[in-house]
């Protein structure tokens, strides 16, 4: 699945989704210069998801330790109780895990991957493994679809889109980039995030107060840009940095490669 190029359009979704926990994205806000480092912010996730998919555990444990260290140094103030909090309390963890693992089954089967139900909910179980990786308790952590529904229903009441989430929006909408490339930005970048945003779950556009299209015209639209954008050969997509799916070729040989026909029922 992780080497799918609608990954893409699921990790700005989960950007979306993650942005509407106030504690969580605060975190994120107060200890980091967000619209200078965001593309810095995003490869950094990307090499994480790239090391714990497709590199050797040594160094998925390695990549985990890192963030653990990282997060113990960080926290955030709540601008209205005063309260200071650590970023890696397990419950900002988990909504940021949930968030992140929920976006890319959603995009991905929702874009035409041929991903069963059951196949669905071995995905979900098996990053129970990435979130102890972060500093969870793997049995605190969704491991299949009803589990994950049941815990984004619990956790809506903590919902909101705050400052922060206003600034993420803004940023995912028009991301700083140089004066030539603004035409791009509006024709190619702006419809991503648009599709992106667009397959956010309901109550997640009536919190941004934004509205989107009907559900079966993004489904379309998502099958649509799945369809263009895996007819992109994937020897040049692997090319994209950060490279881990070659990399872990040159490890395992060439019949190592990722594919949907590999994925069992």
């Amino acid at each position: 699945m992780h080497g799918d190029p609608m990954m893409w359009v699921a990790g700005i979704r989960a950007l979306y989704l993650q942005a509407l926990h106030p504690r969580a994205v605060r975190g994120v806000m107060q200890n980091s210069d967000f619209r200078r480092d965001a593309w810095g912010r995003l490869m950094r996730t990307a090499d994480f998801v790239g090391t714990t998919t497709y590199g050797t555990a040594g160094a998925a444990e390695k990549a985990g330790a890192r963030v653990r260290r990282i997060h113990r140094l960080l926290s955030a103030t709540d601008p209205d109780t005063g309260e200071r909090y650590g970023v890696d309390e397990p419950a900002l963890l988990l909504w940021v895990h949930c968030a992140e693992i929920d976006s890319y089954l959603h995009v991905l089967r929702r874009s035409g991957y041929p991903l069963s139900d059951a196949a669905a909910d071995r995905y979900i179980g098996e990053h129970r493994v990435s979130a102890r990786l972060v500093g969870l308790d793997p049995d605190t952590v969704p491991g299949d679809r009803a589990a994950m529904e049941e815990y984004f229903e619990k956790v809506r009441p903590e919902l909101a889109a705050g400052a922060e989430a206003r600034a993420v929006d803004d940023f995912l909408l028009r991301p700083p980039t140089h004066p030539l490339l603004v035409p791009a930005r509006a024709l190619l970048w702006r419809r991503v995030a648009q599709l992106a945003y667009a397959s956010l779950p309901p109550y997640a556009h009536e919190l941004y107060g934004r509205r989107a299209p009907e559900p079966d015209t993004v489904t379309r639209r998502l099958r649509a840009a799945g369809a263009v954008l895996r007819c992109v050969p994937a020897r040049v997509r692997w090319q994209l940095p950060p490279k881990h799916i070659l990399r872990a070729m040159d490890r395992l040989g060439p019949e190592a490669r990722p594919a949907p026909c590999k994925v069992r029922p």
